[in-house]
């Protein structure tokens, strides 16, 4: 039986407190986009999570985080700027994963609800468009939002970046990335620099990851 929204929100140890905090300590760019109030309480039904959780917070109160500019989109309620709650957006996709957050050029992090083992249960693992494999992260959903605003993000994408990419990515909307020709995953694609670089639906870089990992695993 679901919880009614009010037992959801917590005001007596909000989440928002610490995730606030982190965001404000941030070492990296993070844009905090706007909630919109029926979205919020919406979302926060649908994800059956509590405002006492640093995801129940950033659902409930924001719509969502952009990260570096844009390069790294951690959902949220939704927003006209990044226009996917956190629920609609796994409507459809694997059971035993829900799909948090992902960055411009098909790069998906997944909050492990089985999908990838019981031993890593509540650790986020990432899909990397170069190697078209779900790699662990070993971290929880509240490390993943620590490193977001103070990691490393430089030298975590290094190789996945180039000369202007700030301005590039600047022109995207939240819903799109860039794919990348040649593929990232091949030989010929390791240089990104020398990629042609196209916005496409970020739905359709969901799509050709997983389904190049497919074909990949049939033929091994």
């Amino acid at each position: 039986m679901k919880k009614p929204l009010s037992e959801l929100i917590n005001r007596q140890e909000p989440a928002w407190e610490f995730v606030s905090q982190w965001i404000r300590e941030a070492k990296n760019k993070v844009e905090v986009l706007p909630r919109q109030p029926a979205q919020a309480n919406s979302s926060l039904l649908a994800a059956q999570v509590t405002t006492r959780s640093p995801m129940g917070a950033i659902l409930y109160e924001t719509g969502g985080l952009l990260i570096d500019g844009g390069w790294l989109r951690v959902l949220g309620s939704g927003s006209p700027r990044l226009n996917r709650t956190l629920m609609d957006w796994n409507k459809g996709k694997p059971a035993g994963m829900l799909l948090v957050a992902d960055d411009v050029l098909g790069g998906f992090y997944a909050l492990n609800g089985g999908a990838f083992g019981p031993e890593t249960v509540g650790q986020i693992f990432y899909f990397a468009p170069d190697s078209l494999e779900w790699e662990p992260t070993d971290m929880t959903y509240s490390a993943f939002l620590q490193f977001c605003c103070s990691g490393d993000l430089a030298s975590y994408y290094r190789d996945a970046r180039w000369t202007g990419w700030e301005k590039e990515i600047s022109q995207l909307s939240g819903t799109q990335g860039l794919a990348c020709y040649p593929f990232l995953f091949t030989q010929e694609g390791k240089d990104i620099r020398r990629s042609k670089r196209t916005p496409v639906p970020i739905q359709e870089l969901w799509d050709f990851g997983q389904d190049m990992q497919r074909q990949l695993q049939a033929t091994k």
